[in-house]
């Protein structure tokens, strides 16, 4: 369970109770668990009679564009001002799915800046001392789950309903790798019983979510699997590779990638799989692994700039591709 407890809960109330106007923030590059926990406590938020903005730094992938209330995200990307007069006027910011401002990009000036009230909701492991509430369960398998979790504690449960509970149950199964990680537990499941209860229909996120491929897409994941794909089989491990030629050259738009470095875990005998594309100036790279005993956040954090869960990590490469891979497959025998 959380660290959502009677004390912490009635001093949330306290806060929201005075506050005119409220924020919800969440990390840059933003996935399933980050925009779904954002968009399901907006509208528990809106619910309850509360003006309340979601301000993001950069703009969610296209494979999202279901969730009602997508359209009112604000960006700092293409909306820099707007949110910055929001963070600036902030009473609350809720700060979901992130444990360091350093996760929020081009916000992070804004938001350290802001005498708002800043009440951290996350999972990941190690969050910094730069909120003044902190609720951190790195247990927990996504920030959707706390976020059931923080409307259950705050006496507010009998509200879920399906505009409420369809981004949660988007973040719960996108973080949870479909409820295949060793994250998810009974209460997972128990929590995804409350959504149904609400009016959430499974198969319709599921549909959403993955049944919304367009032609260049399904051509890239054909390109990388069949071309791009290396086994370290010493290592038990799976490599793809993009590079920006080859992203733009199948017309690569946010989320086209979404889910591909899963593929090289479905694999019989492989236990990890490493996903690497480059943009931005850096090689940006996914580490997934299978099972409680072998854990790759470490070699995420030991050699990449990265962090994260055991089984789900990010990391990144100021060098180029080849080097990027060449210190990946030196490294690798350490963890196998």
């Amino acid at each position: 369970m959380t660290t959502f407890n009677e004390q912490n809960i009635a001093q949330v109330k306290e806060i929201l109770n005075a506050a005119k106007s409220i924020v919800i923030v969440a990390h840059k590059s933003p996935d399933g668990d980050s925009v779904g926990s954002s968009l399901g406590l907006y509208h528990l938020l809106n619910k309850l009679g509360l003006k309340v903005h979601v301000c993001h730094p950069d703009p969610a992938p296209n494979f999202l564009k279901w969730m009602t209330g997508f359209d009112d995200i604000i960006d700092a990307e293409t909306r820099f001002d707007e949110v910055n007069e929001k963070v600036e006027s902030a009473d609350i910011i809720f700060c979901l799915d992130f444990n360091a401002m350093s996760r929020v990009g081009v916000m992070k000036e804004m938001m350290v800046n802001s005498k708002a009230t800043k009440i951290m909701i996350d999972h990941h492991l190690d969050p910094t001392d730069e909120f003044d509430m902190v609720f951190s369960e790195p247990a927990s398998c996504s920030t959707a789950q706390l976020i059931i979790d923080f409307i259950d504690a705050m006496g507010n449960i009998e509200l879920l309903d399906a505009t409420i509970g369809e981004p949660l149950y988007c973040g719960i199964m996108t973080d949870s790798g479909s409820f295949r990680f060793p994250s998810v537990t009974a209460h997972t499941h128990e929590v995804i019983a409350k959504l149904m209860k609400g009016g959430v229909e499974p198969y319709k996120i599921h549909e959403a979510v993955f049944d919304q491929n367009t032609f260049d897409k399904l051509r890239l994941k054909s390109y990388a699997i069949n071309e791009k794909m290396e086994v370290v089989e010493d290592c038990k491990t799976t490599i793809i590779s993009l590079t920006k030629e080859e992203l733009e050259r199948f017309n690569y738009i946010k989320g086209d990638t979404e889910g591909l470095v899963n593929v090289g875990l479905s694999i019989n005998g492989i236990k990890k799989s490493i996903f690497l594309t480059e943009g931005d100036g850096i090689i940006k790279i996914s580490f997934r692994s299978k099972g409680q005993d072998n854990p790759i956040n470490v070699m995420a954090g030991t050699y990449f700039n990265g962090g994260g869960h055991a089984n789900a990590s990010g990391g990144r490469w100021d060098g180029d591709m080849d080097e990027a891979i060449a210190k990946i497959k030196s490294v690798l025998p350490e963890f196998n």
